[in-house]
């Protein structure tokens, strides 16, 4: 029997944008959802990466040291870049006509739930008043507020747009995981992932990121050195749970740190180890049939190898685009959900006392 496809639905486009925490770019996506009943659907994904510029990486990354009049200004001219970079986005891809709506993450500088605090940059009115759109933005904070970690977000996304799959695994600046547990979502971080690669790669070998894991494939495993970071407190921690910035500079790295400037490649291949067995216990424990991975680490293919390796779950990996982009295509997705009145964070993820609808809106037009 084939299944009826209604010809009437009404698709709305958005533009997701994405900043992660591995500070390579900002993602810009452009997609169009419909929903009938609870089913929804999206087509027509046109993407971009902007890679950023020196001068951006490091203002990104040293946000976290600033003052709060310095994170203001940092907010705002946040805000001017990702306006600039959408309004060139909609121009190259001809979407004047199309777009309904942007949905920013913006970029996190702290992320520190348990004190009720989660900070994004990337002014709203900012972008609101560059691109003339409707814009939604700081989709954090009400859960925090809630009492929730205020993340991981992207599971509403699986639960609706990718539900073929038992868990969907993200391997960016840190690893998470979201899959369904007697009827609900559930979804945490599991461990820092390419951030630290990438921090120790750049600091020690000048490059950007360790291509394939070459670097990492050519090390052998420094075996005190992967006790303690296994047994650091985040992974006896039950579910919800996210990490952060914070965490990586209080915690993770001051281990690492101390193993060098010695067996530098030695140092990336246990952390490649670390992250493998981290991802793999977690697959493992519950028993994962087929798991979608996405994120930039699905390029380090010696991580990818060691993933497998160590799994019992069938590692599935998308194309490009879903690869590189499902962050920024969820975001809009979030954004449609706000925009439709409808929940789009869930207390069984986050550990909130209520579901929530997140998102500031900045309007135009009243909806």
């Amino acid at each position: 029997m084939k299944t009826q496809i209604n010809l009437d639905l009404k698709w709305t486009g958005v533009i997701g944008l994405m900043s992660g925490t591995s500070l390579d770019g900002l993602d810009c996506c452009y997609v169009e959802f419909a929903q009938e009943k609870n089913n929804f659907r999206f087509r027509n994904l046109q993407t971009k990466s902007n890679p950023y510029s020196k001068f951006w990486q490091d203002k990104l990354k040293n946000a976290f040291y600033l003052s709060a009049s310095q994170i203001k200004e940092i907010d705002s001219e946040f805000g001017q870049y990702l306006g600039e970079k959408t309004n060139l986005f909609i121009k190259e891809n001809q979407l004047e006509s199309k777009v309904e709506l942007v949905a920013s993450h913006g970029h996190t500088v702290f992320h520190r739930p348990q004190d009720g605090i989660t900070v994004q940059i990337g002014s709203g009115k900012v972008l609101h008043d560059l691109t003339k759109l409707n814009v939604i933005n700081d989709f954090r904070i009400l859960d925090v507020d809630f009492g929730g970690q205020g993340a991981p977000l992207v599971p509403v996304g699986d639960h609706y747009l990718f539900h073929e799959y038992d868990a969907c695994l993200n391997l960016g600046g840190f690893s998470n995981i979201s899959f369904k547990k007697n009827g609900q979502r559930i979804a945490f971080d599991i461990s820092p992932c390419n951030l630290p690669l990438n921090i120790f790669v750049s600091n020690y070998f000048n490059l950007d990121f360790d291509e394939g894991g070459k670097l990492s494939a050519s090390g052998i495993v420094i075996d005190s050195l992967l006790d303690e970071l296994n047994a650091l407190s985040f992974y006896k921690q039950t579910y919800p749970k996210s990490l952060g910035f914070e965490w990586l500079t209080n915690q993770f790295l001051p281990v690492v740190e101390k193993y060098t400037p010695s067996a530098t490649n030695d140092i990336l291949r246990t952390i490649i180890e670390h992250i493998a067995i981290q991802v793999t216990d977690v697959l493992n424990h519950q028993v994962i049939a087929n798991v979608l991975v996405t994120g930039g680490g699905t390029y380090n293919s010696f991580l990818m190898k060691r993933i497998s390796t160590l799994s019992k779950s069938k590692i599935v990996i998308p194309d490009k685009n879903i690869i590189e982009f499902k962050e920024a295509l969820i975001f809009a997705f979030l954004g449609f959900l706000n925009l439709k009145n409808t929940i789009n964070t869930f207390k069984s993820v986050t550990g909130a006392k209520e579901d929530s609808i997140g998102g500031k809106r900045f309007f135009t037009q009243s909806h």
